[in-house]
């Protein structure tokens, strides 16, 4: 199922109007584990380089948006709705966070060696360097769709 069908779907199950915006993406990384822990209900937050947003003159995700998920092969996984947003150095990361994100042992000592690697690599491959300092996008979500007791995807 695409993202369009799949929102098309949750619109008009939840009479959101047609035209109510939302953003269909992938998580990086491994997007189809990623998925599935949203799914699992494990993974409620989520991370992202904030130079990555100016870089690609993308918007920051702000809170009362909506998400599709998609896994690595654009195929909609779910629906997320927006919680909170917050701009936090990558040093200053709390554990709270670290355990939303629901991935590995729930450390934040494995979210900083996962999400570090990754942010490395990640700004290395667009000419950018990785620093402790640098900001970090903490997005807080829910699953909205499918609803509790059944998958859509």
């Amino acid at each position: 199922m695409t993202g369009e069908q799949m929102w098309r779907d949750f619109a008009a199950a939840r009479g959101l109007p047609e035209d109510t915006p939302y953003e269909a993406w992938a998580f990086g990384g491994d997007p189809d584990k990623l998925a599935a822990l949203v799914l699992d209900g494990v993974k409620t937050a989520t991370a992202s380089a904030y130079p990555m947003y100016a870089l690609e003159k993308e918007p920051l995700p702000e809170a009362g948006e909506y998400s599709v998920i998609l896994d690595s092969r654009e195929q909609a996984v779910c629906v997320v709705f927006t919680e909170d947003v917050s701009v936090v150095p990558f040093r200053e990361i709390g554990p709270e966070h670290a355990r939303r994100e629901g991935e590995g042992d729930l450390s934040l000592a494995y979210w900083r060696d996962v999400h570090g690697r990754f942010f490395k690599a990640d700004m290395a491959a667009s000419g950018l360097v990785f620093d402790e300092d640098m900001p970090v996008v903490c997005e807080r979500f829910r699953l909205v769709w499918p609803e509790e007791g059944g998958r859509h995807a």
